[in-house]
């Protein structure tokens, strides 16, 4: 069906305020919105700069199962790939701002790519894909 896209993923977080501060200092991520629902709740979406077609929603853990997945939503699979048009500036910046990477950088038949982790283990890939 024709105008249908994916807008947001949901990271389910332990803490608003230090997910954010990791997105934003780690990767550079910028706040699209950061909404309070009541109750203690927020919506806070983030994005990387210029992003305008999907972001992240944080969500901060509520209740033991949701506790239970923040670092591990998908089971220890790469979860998120960050897509870059310079997978080595990108790499250099993330390492120089304490970005933990499982790998070395290595060369696939769909792009330049490296493992990282996120502030609660969740994995990512950081991506160059082949144009």
């Amino acid at each position: 069906m024709p105008g249908r896209r994916i807008a947001l993923t949901t990271l389910v977080v332990a803490d608003y305020d230090e997910a954010f501060a990791w997105y934003r200092d780690k990767l550079g991520f910028r706040v699209v919105e950061d909404t309070p629902l009541g109750g203690g709740k927020r919506w806070v979406v983030v994005a990387p700069p210029g992003e305008a077609g999907h972001g992240l929603l944080l969500a901060r853990a509520d209740g033991p199962a949701q506790q239970a997945s923040v670092g591990n939503q998908t089971g220890g699979r790469v979860f998120l790939f960050l897509n870059t048009d310079d997978f080595w500036r990108d790499h250099r910046a993330m390492l120089a701002a304490g970005v933990v990477f499982d790998e070395a950088p290595r060369e696939e038949s769909y792009g330049i790519v490296a493992v990282f982790r996120d502030l609660y283990g969740n994995r990512w890939d950081l991506l160059q894909p082949i144009a």
